[in-house]
């Protein structure tokens, strides 16, 4: 199966991650000539949040998800090392639940492969607080790699 595309999912949690999600993709991307659609998922708090911390004047101009993504530190970092890396990236950015709009977005870009950072949780954090990372393997219906900050 070839990789065209590969959804590399980031949000705000992903601070620690992203070398790791950085050379993880460009390990894939670079070899393959796979595009990687940066996929940044925002609630609807993370959002307005964002657009006031940003200074975006939602007054004068119309702003979309894709937007604000696109201005978030994260992705800014992550623009950049693939610029250096000769890597094809878009930025796509959605508001809503995490997980859901994550397996959304793979299916609307027909990723082949889906990146997601996480942190090592026991099995009674992810009972009683839920996992993205997890719902996303279990719910994509590409295959999902896994990124942990800390290994190496």
């Amino acid at each position: 199966m070839a990789i065209e595309t590969i959804l590399l999912a980031v949000g705000a949690g992903d601070a620690e991650r992203i070398d790791r999600l950085a050379e993880e993709t460009i390990d894939v991307a670079g070899p393959t000539g796979a595009t990687v659609v940066i996929g940044h998922v925002f609630t609807r708090d993370e959002y307005d949040e964002a657009l006031d911390n940003l200074d975006f004047d939602i007054t004068a101009e119309e702003v979309s998800a894709d937007d604000v993504a696109r201005r978030h530190a994260i992705v800014r970092e992550l623009t950049r090392r693939f610029d250096e890396a000769d890597i094809d990236y878009v930025v796509h950015g959605r508001v809503g639940h995490h997980g859901e709009k994550l397996v959304e977005l793979a299916g609307e870009v027909d990723a082949d492969r889906l990146v997601v950072g996480g942190r090592k949780r026991s099995p009674t954090g992810k009972a009683v607080f839920g996992s993205v990372a997890q719902e996303v393997m279990l719910e994509s219906s590409c295959p999902v790699t896994f990124v942990r900050a800390d290994t190496k």
